[in-house]
């Protein structure tokens, strides 16, 4: 099976297991970005714990699962954006005024928009999470 966008799979396998009230899930394959962006979602406490599992193949991510996400998608295509440019994708992409995050990666590593606003950084737009 060809997978042509490996993040945008994996969020909607996390947002699948939440609505089915499991504890943990699965995701592969697993990449660099996944799990920069699963460290970000930790950080923000929307998922538990998540772990590599190599399986000698292209590896799995076990992700525990706190039942804290309502929703959560990739962004297609993946916007550039000023650190005075969040305004507008906040109100495209989140429910209400500071409700979730939107995940962004930037020069300095992967990390939630609030995160790059406040160290004045641009970026491109990855996923959002409330």
């Amino acid at each position: 099976m060809v997978r042509i966008d490996p993040l945008a799979d994996a969020l909607i396998n996390i947002k699948n297991n939440e609505n089915a009230s499991k504890k943990a899930c699965n995701v592969r394959p697993a990449s660099k970005l996944l799990g920069e962006v699963l460290r970000v979602m930790q950080e923000q406490k929307y998922i538990s714990t998540y772990e590599l599992i190599d399986d000698g193949r292209e590896g799995i991510f076990k992700i525990e699962l706190l039942g804290k996400i309502n929703e959560c998608k990739a962004i297609k295509p993946r916007y550039p954006v000023k650190s005075s440019g969040f305004e507008k994708y906040e109100m495209r992409y989140l429910p209400a005024r500071n409700v979730g995050m939107i995940i962004v990666t930037t020069s300095e590593g992967v990390m939630s928009h609030k995160d790059a606003k406040e160290k004045y950084l641009g970026g491109r737009l990855l996923a959002y999470v409330y």
